[in-house]
């Protein structure tokens, strides 16, 4: 009997702390796919493709109406609530935008918005903050090697690392 019930017990604690982490990632992970959906607009920027920038910040943007407010954690629930008007309607104009030069001063906030988002929720992988000095931006990537969005195959490598986020 007091083995059944150290065996019961055992399973409930288990269990709690599987939930417990469960209900954290969940928090964790509920901006993920904007931060996915922003790194395909980036990449899509870095090959010069308009076209494919415009469909994958449509993606973006159908990311940023599907995030639940009430699965956020009350420091993301505050930033989102400061960027995500200004997150969403940048967004849009990179979609509606036929140009690569629109579409990348646009992308431009869209960066600080998602910035500001990561810092305080963190990415489920390690973010690389890069500057281009040239264009006088900043960019998110999954990548330390540098890979501008803001001129793509002309000027590939202009830019560094200036912040890594975990």
């Amino acid at each position: 009997m007091k083995n059944l019930l150290s065996t019961i017990a055992a399973v409930f604690l288990l269990f709690t702390a599987n939930n417990l982490q469960a209900g954290t990632t969940a928090a964790a992970s509920s901006l993920q796919p904007v931060y996915d959906a922003y790194f395909t607009v980036k990449d899509a920027l870095i090959k010069s493709d308009a076209k494919l920038t415009s469909a994958k910040a449509k993606d973006l943007l159908t990311a940023i109406t599907a995030v639940k407010m009430d699965k956020l954690k009350k420091d993301e629930h505050t930033i989102w609530m400061k960027v995500v008007k200004k997150l969403t309607a940048d967004t849009k104009s990179i979609v509606a935008a036929t140009d690569l030069k629109k579409q990348r001063e646009n992308f431009k906030a869209v960066t600080k918005s998602t910035y500001d988002l990561i810092k305080i929720s963190k990415s489920e992988q390690v973010v690389y903050k890069q500057y281009c000095p040239m264009a006088d931006a900043d960019w998110l990537s999954k990548e330390k090697a540098v890979k501008n969005p803001y001129y793509g195959s002309s000027m590939l490598t202009c830019g560094n690392v200036v912040e890594t986020i975990k």
